[in-house]
Parts: C-alpha cells; sequence; structure tokens
C-alpha cells in the first residue's frame, strides 16, 4: 500500500522560509517520479513542482513558484523535499505529495498546512 507522509508545514511571515518533507512507504521510492501539488482556501488543486525518478535530474515548476521553490529527493531516506523561499500569502495553502504524475485526482495523504501571514 502506498503511503505518503507530509511534514513540515507552519505559519511563516512573509519572505520566510520553510522545507516541507514527504515520507514514502510500500512501494520503491528510488524508481518513482513524484511531485507536489496545493490546494489554496476555496480554491481547487494546483501542481507545483515534479521531480523525475532515480538521481532527480529533471525538474519542473509551476511559473508561480518558478525561482522560489527547490524540489529535492533523498533515495535512501525514502523523502521528498520541496524548499519554499521567498513566501507570500497566495502560498498558503495545504500542500500534498504525490507518487509519480498528478493526474488531477484529490490526493489521498494528509497534507502539511503552510501559512503565510504577517
Amino acid at each position: 500500500e502506498v503511503q505518503l507522509v507530509e511534514s513540515g508545514g507552519g505559519l511563516v511571515q512573509p519572505g520566510g522560509s520553510l522545507r516541507l518533507s514527504c515520507v514514502a512507504s510500500g512501494f520503491t521510492f528510488s524508481t518513482a517520479g513524484m511531485c507536489w501539488v496545493r490546494q489554496a482556501p476555496g480554491k481547487g488543486l494546483e501542481w507545483v513542482s515534479s521531480i523525475s525518478s532515480g538521481g532527480g535530474t529533471s525538474k519542473y515548476y509551476a511559473d508561480s513558484v518558478k525561482g522560489r521553490f527547490t524540489i529535492s529527493r533523498d533515495n535512501a531516506r525514502k523523502t521528498l523535499y520541496l524548499q519554499l523561499n521567498s513566501l507570500n500569502t497566495e502560498d498558503t495553502a495545504m500542500y500534498y505529495c504525490i507518487k509519480g504524475a498528478w493526474g488531477g485526482d484529490p490526493p489521498l495523504s494528509q497534507g502539511t498546512q503552510v501559512t503565510v501571514s504577517s
């Protein structure tokens, strides 16, 4: 059974940083592409970033986060990361990690809440 557990969210001031983590189990993490999606209050799900399997050499970002967020992975720890820098209020959302490519379905994991507020 695929299990993904996100953590690292919190309350941060505009301009601040956070690092989100997603610990995976139930599948061979190193062979899976992964991605992050988010859902802001009252809005739909939005794709944020993706990383290729293996060494994660291919990385992709939504225009809204490009240059501020960095996706990475540690296959030995079966963990996916998302470094969030220069946060603004529009980044306030629940963040979810997803195995593979996101096809638009609601995430099954609990997510981690990021709130950007002064």
